[in-house]
Protein backbone atom coordinates (compact mmCIF):
# COMPACT_ATOMS: atom_id res chain seq x y z
CA UNK A 1 0.00 0.00 0.00
CA UNK A 2 1.04 3.55 -0.79
CA UNK A 3 0.14 6.30 1.54
CA UNK A 4 -0.01 9.62 -0.14
CA UNK A 5 -0.85 13.21 2.02
CA UNK A 6 -1.84 16.15 -0.04
CA UNK A 7 -1.49 19.49 0.95
CA UNK A 8 -3.68 22.09 0.32
CA UNK A 9 -2.36 25.60 -0.87
CA UNK A 10 0.51 26.91 1.01
CA UNK A 11 0.18 30.58 2.00
CA UNK A 12 2.79 32.88 3.03
CA UNK A 13 5.93 32.61 5.76
CA UNK A 14 3.66 31.08 8.13
CA UNK A 15 1.84 28.27 5.88
CA UNK A 16 5.62 27.04 4.62
CA UNK A 17 7.42 27.23 7.55
CA UNK A 18 5.23 25.56 9.49
CA UNK A 19 4.65 22.58 6.45
CA UNK A 20 8.83 22.78 7.04
CA UNK A 21 8.74 22.35 10.43
CA UNK A 22 5.98 19.22 10.65
CA UNK A 23 6.80 17.03 7.48
CA UNK A 24 8.88 14.56 8.90
CA UNK A 25 6.69 14.06 12.13
CA UNK A 26 3.66 13.92 9.73
CA UNK A 27 5.24 11.32 7.89
CA UNK A 28 6.22 9.19 10.89
CA UNK A 29 2.47 9.88 12.35
CA UNK A 30 0.63 8.68 8.89
CA UNK A 31 3.56 6.56 7.73
CA UNK A 32 3.58 8.18 4.84
CA UNK A 33 5.40 7.56 1.73
CA UNK A 34 4.73 10.41 -0.85
CA UNK A 35 3.92 13.91 0.04
CA UNK A 36 2.40 16.43 -2.62
CA UNK A 37 1.80 20.13 -1.43
CA UNK A 38 0.53 23.50 -3.60
CA UNK A 39 3.06 26.06 -3.29
CA UNK A 40 1.04 28.36 -5.32
CA UNK A 41 0.65 30.90 -2.56
CA UNK A 42 4.04 30.19 -0.82
CA UNK A 43 5.44 33.70 -1.52
CA UNK A 44 3.77 36.17 0.25
CA UNK A 45 0.56 35.14 -0.26
CA UNK A 46 1.24 35.04 -3.76
CA UNK A 47 3.35 32.67 -6.28
CA UNK A 48 6.46 30.74 -4.83
CA UNK A 49 10.12 31.40 -5.62
CA UNK A 50 12.49 28.91 -6.05
CA UNK A 51 13.99 29.07 -3.06
CA UNK A 52 10.79 28.01 -1.45
CA UNK A 53 10.79 25.66 -3.69
CA UNK A 54 13.93 24.08 -2.90
CA UNK A 55 12.82 24.20 0.81
CA UNK A 56 9.58 22.21 0.55
CA UNK A 57 11.48 19.53 -1.18
CA UNK A 58 14.26 19.64 1.27
CA UNK A 59 11.46 19.66 3.88
CA UNK A 60 9.97 16.01 2.22
CA UNK A 61 7.58 17.56 -0.22
CA UNK A 62 8.35 15.31 -2.92
CA UNK A 63 6.26 17.41 -5.35
CA UNK A 64 4.88 20.83 -5.34
CA UNK A 65 1.63 21.56 -7.26
CA UNK A 66 0.54 25.18 -8.50
CA UNK A 67 -2.36 27.30 -10.40
CA UNK A 68 -3.44 30.24 -11.73
CA UNK A 69 -0.80 32.10 -9.14
CA UNK A 70 2.12 30.44 -10.70
CA UNK A 71 3.99 33.28 -12.28
CA UNK A 72 3.23 35.76 -9.94
CA UNK A 73 6.77 35.80 -9.00
CA UNK A 74 9.03 37.12 -11.98
CA UNK A 75 11.77 34.77 -10.76
CA UNK A 76 9.79 31.82 -11.36
CA UNK A 77 9.98 31.81 -15.29
CA UNK A 78 13.58 31.25 -15.32
CA UNK A 79 13.51 28.81 -12.78
CA UNK A 80 10.45 25.98 -13.08
CA UNK A 81 12.33 24.87 -16.20
CA UNK A 82 15.09 23.71 -14.10
CA UNK A 83 13.12 22.02 -11.35
CA UNK A 84 11.06 19.15 -12.49
CA UNK A 85 9.48 18.32 -9.46
CA UNK A 86 7.92 21.89 -9.35
CA UNK A 87 4.61 21.70 -11.93
CA UNK A 88 2.63 24.49 -13.37
CA UNK A 89 -0.75 23.33 -14.56
CA UNK A 90 -0.48 20.99 -17.56
CA UNK A 91 -3.25 22.70 -19.98
CA UNK A 92 -1.02 25.58 -20.36
CA UNK A 93 -0.26 26.63 -24.40
CA UNK A 94 2.57 25.02 -25.66
CA UNK A 95 6.00 27.04 -25.35
CA UNK A 96 5.07 28.22 -21.72
CA UNK A 97 8.29 27.07 -18.96
CA UNK A 98 8.20 24.31 -16.86
CA UNK A 99 6.53 20.87 -16.97
CA UNK A 100 2.43 20.23 -15.75
CA UNK A 101 3.04 16.26 -15.08
CA UNK A 102 6.03 13.77 -13.34
CA UNK A 103 6.51 10.32 -12.72
CA UNK A 104 8.64 9.51 -9.55
CA UNK A 105 10.61 6.63 -8.08
CA UNK A 106 9.56 5.82 -4.72
CA UNK A 107 10.55 2.27 -2.61
CA UNK A 108 7.04 1.14 -3.28
CA UNK A 109 7.43 1.61 -7.11
CA UNK A 110 6.30 4.64 -9.43
CA UNK A 111 3.94 7.64 -8.66
CA UNK A 112 2.90 10.65 -11.20
CA UNK A 113 1.44 13.81 -10.13
CA UNK A 114 -0.47 15.77 -12.95
CA UNK A 115 -1.63 19.41 -12.07
CA UNK A 116 -4.24 21.17 -13.75
CA UNK A 117 -6.18 24.05 -13.91
CA UNK A 118 -10.07 24.66 -14.66
CA UNK A 119 -11.53 27.45 -16.39
CA UNK A 120 -14.81 27.91 -14.88
CA UNK A 121 -14.42 31.94 -13.39
CA UNK A 122 -10.36 31.66 -14.08
CA UNK A 123 -8.64 31.98 -16.71
CA UNK A 124 -10.84 30.62 -20.13
CA UNK A 125 -7.74 31.27 -22.68
CA UNK A 126 -5.94 28.10 -21.23
CA UNK A 127 -6.49 24.50 -23.40
CA UNK A 128 -9.77 22.33 -22.29
CA UNK A 129 -8.54 20.78 -19.04
CA UNK A 130 -10.31 17.43 -20.04
CA UNK A 131 -8.23 16.71 -22.92
CA UNK A 132 -5.32 17.74 -21.34
CA UNK A 133 -5.30 15.71 -18.82
CA UNK A 134 -6.18 12.91 -20.15
CA UNK A 135 -3.76 13.01 -22.56
CA UNK A 136 -1.43 13.18 -20.01
CA UNK A 137 -3.04 10.47 -17.85
CA UNK A 138 -3.11 7.83 -20.40
CA UNK A 139 0.69 8.43 -21.41
CA UNK A 140 1.80 8.58 -17.43
CA UNK A 141 -0.57 4.79 -17.60
CA UNK A 142 2.49 3.33 -19.52
CA UNK A 143 4.26 3.86 -16.98
CA UNK A 144 2.46 3.75 -13.54
CA UNK A 145 -0.92 3.23 -12.25
CA UNK A 146 -0.28 5.54 -9.15
CA UNK A 147 -1.54 8.98 -10.67
CA UNK A 148 -2.29 11.93 -8.30
CA UNK A 149 -4.10 15.04 -10.08
CA UNK A 150 -4.10 18.47 -8.70
CA UNK A 151 -6.97 20.07 -9.94
CA UNK A 152 -7.14 23.58 -9.40
CA UNK A 153 -10.73 25.28 -9.95
CA UNK A 154 -12.85 28.01 -8.75
CA UNK A 155 -16.29 25.81 -9.02
CA UNK A 156 -17.00 22.86 -7.47
CA UNK A 157 -19.31 21.43 -10.26
CA UNK A 158 -15.88 21.92 -12.77
CA UNK A 159 -13.66 20.13 -9.90
CA UNK A 160 -15.84 16.96 -9.89
CA UNK A 161 -16.55 16.65 -13.41
CA UNK A 162 -12.67 16.38 -14.18
CA UNK A 163 -12.99 13.97 -11.11
CA UNK A 164 -15.61 11.99 -12.41
CA UNK A 165 -14.18 12.26 -16.30
CA UNK A 166 -11.16 10.13 -14.52
CA UNK A 167 -12.55 7.91 -12.28
CA UNK A 168 -10.93 4.55 -12.74
CA UNK A 169 -7.91 6.01 -14.55
CA UNK A 170 -6.41 7.86 -11.47
CA UNK A 171 -5.84 7.00 -7.98
CA UNK A 172 -7.23 10.42 -6.51
CA UNK A 173 -7.96 13.98 -8.04
CA UNK A 174 -7.74 16.45 -5.06
CA UNK A 175 -9.15 19.97 -4.95
CA UNK A 176 -7.15 23.31 -4.65
CA UNK A 177 -7.46 27.12 -4.94
CA UNK A 178 -10.34 28.08 -2.74
CA UNK A 179 -8.47 27.34 0.44
CA UNK A 180 -11.66 26.03 2.01
CA UNK A 181 -11.10 21.96 3.38
CA UNK A 182 -14.78 20.50 1.74
CA UNK A 183 -15.93 17.62 3.92
CA UNK A 184 -17.10 15.25 0.31
CA UNK A 185 -14.25 13.14 0.56
CA UNK A 186 -15.36 9.62 -1.03
CA UNK A 187 -13.74 6.86 -3.46
CA UNK A 188 -15.70 6.49 -6.69
CA UNK A 189 -16.67 3.07 -8.23
CA UNK A 190 -14.14 2.99 -10.65
CA UNK A 191 -11.26 3.41 -7.57
CA UNK A 192 -10.24 7.28 -7.95
CA UNK A 193 -10.29 8.86 -4.30
CA UNK A 194 -11.59 12.67 -4.23
CA UNK A 195 -11.85 15.81 -2.30
CA UNK A 196 -13.12 19.26 -4.06
CA UNK A 197 -10.75 21.22 -2.12
CA UNK A 198 -7.85 20.29 0.19
CA UNK A 199 -8.15 23.59 2.52
CA UNK A 200 -4.83 25.31 3.06
CA UNK A 201 -2.16 25.47 5.07
CA UNK A 202 -1.79 28.88 6.49
CA UNK A 203 -3.18 31.22 9.55
CA UNK A 204 -6.21 29.82 10.76
CA UNK A 205 -7.17 33.53 12.12
CA UNK A 206 -7.62 34.95 8.69
CA UNK A 207 -10.32 35.68 5.21
CA UNK A 208 -8.28 32.63 3.30
CA UNK A 209 -5.06 33.28 5.22
CA UNK A 210 -4.79 36.88 4.91
CA UNK A 211 -5.35 39.52 7.43
CA UNK A 212 -9.35 39.74 8.00
CA UNK A 213 -9.86 43.67 8.67
CA UNK A 214 -8.17 44.51 5.10
CA UNK A 215 -10.88 41.88 3.36
CA UNK A 216 -13.91 42.75 5.37
CA UNK A 217 -13.26 46.91 4.69
CA UNK A 218 -13.00 46.22 0.96
CA UNK A 219 -15.99 44.58 0.93
CA UNK A 220 -17.72 47.40 3.07
CA UNK A 221 -16.26 50.09 0.99
CA UNK A 222 -15.01 48.51 -2.39
CA UNK A 223 -12.00 50.96 -1.99
CA UNK A 224 -8.69 49.45 -2.88
CA UNK A 225 -6.30 47.64 -0.27
CA UNK A 226 -3.28 45.48 0.47
CA UNK A 227 -4.52 41.95 1.70
CA UNK A 228 -1.33 41.19 3.70
CA UNK A 229 -0.78 38.05 4.91
CA UNK A 230 -2.33 36.70 8.77
CA UNK A 231 -0.17 35.92 11.53
CA UNK A 232 -1.18 33.80 14.42
CA UNK A 233 -2.21 29.79 15.18
CA UNK A 234 -1.18 28.23 11.97
CA UNK A 235 -3.37 24.71 10.20
CA UNK A 236 -2.29 22.08 8.13
CA UNK A 237 -5.36 21.05 5.84
CA UNK A 238 -5.09 18.28 3.34
CA UNK A 239 -5.44 14.78 2.81
CA UNK A 240 -4.17 10.98 2.72
CA UNK A 241 -5.36 8.57 -0.24
CA UNK A 242 -3.82 5.44 0.87
CA UNK A 243 -3.49 3.39 -2.90
CA UNK A 244 -3.26 -0.21 -3.65
CA UNK A 245 -0.03 0.16 -5.42
CA UNK A 246 -0.41 -2.97 -8.19
CA UNK A 247 -4.03 -1.64 -9.31
CA UNK A 248 -3.29 2.03 -8.55
CA UNK A 249 -7.17 2.20 -7.12
CA UNK A 250 -7.82 3.94 -4.06
CA UNK A 251 -8.38 2.31 -0.65
CA UNK A 252 -9.11 4.92 1.62
CA UNK A 253 -8.95 9.22 1.99
CA UNK A 254 -9.32 10.90 5.00
CA UNK A 255 -8.88 14.48 5.85
CA UNK A 256 -6.26 16.02 7.76
CA UNK A 257 -6.53 19.13 9.59
CA UNK A 258 -3.39 19.29 11.79
CA UNK A 259 -1.82 22.08 13.95
CA UNK A 260 1.08 24.10 12.79
CA UNK A 261 3.17 23.60 15.62
CA UNK A 262 4.64 20.33 17.36
CA UNK A 263 3.83 21.60 20.39
CA UNK A 264 0.72 22.39 19.88
CA UNK A 265 0.36 18.43 18.24
CA UNK A 266 1.81 16.34 20.98
CA UNK A 267 -0.78 18.59 22.79
CA UNK A 268 -3.77 18.02 21.28
CA UNK A 269 -2.72 14.33 20.82
CA UNK A 270 -2.34 14.23 24.93
CA UNK A 271 -6.09 15.95 25.48
CA UNK A 272 -7.26 13.38 23.07
CA UNK A 273 -5.42 10.17 24.65
CA UNK A 274 -6.90 11.79 28.12
CA UNK A 275 -10.93 12.45 26.59
CA UNK A 276 -10.97 8.92 25.73
CA UNK A 277 -9.53 7.65 29.01
CA UNK A 278 -12.63 9.10 30.32
CA UNK A 279 -14.71 7.90 27.83
CA UNK A 280 -13.82 4.21 28.37
CA UNK A 281 -13.40 5.07 32.25
CA UNK A 282 -17.70 6.44 32.56
CA UNK A 283 -18.32 3.02 30.23
CA UNK A 284 -17.11 0.81 32.61
CA UNK A 285 -18.60 2.50 35.43
CA UNK A 286 -21.60 2.79 33.80
CA UNK A 287 -21.85 -1.22 32.82
CA UNK A 288 -21.24 -2.02 36.39
CA UNK A 289 -23.94 0.09 37.68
Amino acid sequence: MLAVLFLGDIVGEPGRSAVIRRIPELKEKYGLDFVVANGENAAGGRGITGKITIDLLRAGVAVVTSGDHIWDQKEIRAFIGTEPRLLRPINYPAGAPGHGAIVLETPKGKIGVVDVQCRTFMMPILENPFAAVDAAVQQMRTETPNIIVDVHGETTSEKIALARFLDGKVSAVLGTHTHVQTADEQIFPGGTAFICDAGMCGPLNSILGRAVEPIVQRFVSNMPAQFPVADGAVRLRGAVVEIEEKSGRALRIFRVDEPGDSGLAQSAAAAANDYKGEQESGSENDVAS
